[in-house]
């Protein structure tokens, strides 16, 4: 893997821990993150404009990842205003590449290796670990990770198609503004304009621009080294995010569940060979 691919997939990994982190530390997490969505697509829109390619056949793909982008973002600013960013992180990012892989196996027939099999135990073990074998009161964390993942791994099989007929950057902002005017809609009629605004700071801000940075920072280690190599290095954010949830958040984060985080990157970057 080339250096300077390497250095990209690593600054994606962080910036996609950080703008978690941003949002899993707000007062509001569904305000905070409605708005951090709006100032995503607005700050992204001219350069999309400016790199604009989509085909007729690409708008089926987009308003079914458009519907699942809206319940991922539903989701996780709920898990994180209900439970613990380390319990919640590791399992949405670990627990997703497992859940296409198995689908890939068993329903696409899709070939597997023993190396994929034996990523597979890492990632369960690691989760294990995360929930923690005496922490019943991890289970609605759990209960979220794995409602995330699940939907994580569904956008992705519906993107791995519906990108061939768009440009990553185009199809990304197109995907988004439904799903954007559809969550930031749901808060405001639920807590009101005034919670959306209260929330437009500084840090929502820099959440907004790292979602889309984080994204992009992939596709530039994408053209410099393989896709399998860039998504292992990407899923360091799971231990990035995870160690830094104690002192950024201040939440319990001991070795057993920071021992967790490694196993499933571990898993993961099997999974990847």
């Amino acid at each position: 893997m080339p250096a300077s691919a390497l250095a990209f997939a690593i600054g994606a990994a962080f910036l996609h821990a950080f703008w978690n982190l941003l949002l899993a530390r707000a007062k509001d997490t569904e305000s905070a993150t409605a708005a951090a969505l709006l100032v995503s697509i607005v700050v992204f829109a001219p350069v999309a404009a400016l790199r604009w390619h989509a085909e007729s056949r690409v708008w089926p793909f987009i308003v079914v990842t458009s519907l699942l982008q809206l319940l991922y973002f539903a989701l996780l600013a709920t898990a994180y205003r209900r439970s613990e960013l380390s319990v919640v992180y590791p399992l949405a990012r670990g627990l997703a590449p497992v859940l296409v892989l198995v689908v890939g196996a068993t329903v696409l027939s899709a070939a597997t290796s023993a190396s994929q099999i034996v990523g597979v135990c890492l990632v369960v073990a690691g989760v294990l670990l995360v929930r923690g074998l005496r922490r019943p009161t991890a289970s609605t964390g759990v209960g979220f990770g794995l409602a995330i993942a699940v939907v994580i791994a569904a956008y992705t099989l519906v993107d791995k198609h519906g990108i061939r007929y768009a440009g990553p950057i185009t199809y990304l902002e197109l995907s988004m503004i439904p799903a954007t005017f559809g969550f930031v809609g749901g808060v405001v009629v639920a807590k009101g304009r005034s919670a959306v605004r209260a929330e437009l700071s500084t840090a929502t801000f820099l959440a907004g621009l790292a979602t889309f940075g984080a994204y992009a920072l992939v596709l530039a280690a994408l053209e410099r080294a393989s896709a399998a190599s860039v998504a292992a290095v990407r899923e360091t954010s799971v231990v990035i995010a995870t160690a830094l949830a104690a002192p950024v958040l201040r939440e319990r984060v001991g070795a057993a569940r920071l021992a967790g985080a490694v196993l499933v990157v571990s898993g993961v970057a099997l999974l990847g060979l």
